[in-house]
C-alpha cells in the first residue's frame, strides 16, 4: 500500500477535486437556472403578445365601418400579434359591448379579452401537449368609439 501524498502540514491532498465539484455543483445550479431563464422569456413575450393583440383589435374593431368587417379585422390582428412575437399558441377572442345591440354605436365602449395557454419551452408534446405544459394568459383592452362614427360617408 502507497501512502498518501500529504500537504505540508500533513493533511492529505485535495489535488484535482477542485474542478469536479465545480462541475457537479455548477451543473446542479446552472440547468435549472437556465429553464427558468427561458421559461421566463416565454411567458413575458407570451403576455406582451396578448397585450398587445388586445390593444390593436380594441382600435381596429372601433375603427371598422361595419361589425362584420370589425370582427374580420380583429381575427387577423390577433393572428398577426402572436405571429410577430413567435407565439404558438391558439388563442380565443371575446368581444363585449358596453350597451345592448350593436357594438359600434357612438361613444360605445368595446373591450376586447384574448385568452391562451403558453407552452412551456422544451416539454415535448407527448408529455401534456400545450394543456397540461403550459400557462394561461389573459389579456384585454377597451376602445371607446368614436362619436364622429358613421358621420364620414
Amino acid at each position: 500500500m502507497r501512502p498518501s501524498k500529504s500537504s505540508t502540514d500533513g493533511l492529505p491532498s485535495d489535488g484535482g477535486s477542485a474542478s469536479l465539484e465545480f462541475i457537479t455543483a455548477g451543473l446542479i445550479l446552472l440547468v435549472p437556472l437556465v429553464y427558468l431563464i427561458l421559461a421566463m422569456a416565454a411567458l413575458q413575450g407570451g403576455s406582451l403578445a396578448l397585450e398587445g393583440a388586445a390593444r390593436h383589435a380594441a382600435r381596429v374593431f372601433v375603427q371598422a365601418p361595419n361589425e362584420s368587417d370589425a370582427r374580420a379585422r380583429v381575427g387577423r390582428v390577433v393572428e398577426l400579434a402572436l405571429a410577430d412575437y413567435d407565439v404558438d399558441a391558439t388563442p380565443s377572442v371575446q368581444i363585449q359591448c358596453d350597451r345592448p345591440g350593436p357594438c359600434l354605436t357612438r361613444q360605445g365602449r368595446v373591450t376586447v379579452t384574448i385568452r391562451a395557454v403558453v407552452p412551456m419551452p422544451l416539454v415535448p408534446s407527448f408529455l401534456g401537449g400545450t394543456g397540461a405544459a403550459g400557462i394561461p394568459i389573459e389579456a384585454s383592452a377597451t376602445q371607446t368609439v368614436s362619436r364622429f362614427w358613421g358621420a364620414v360617408p
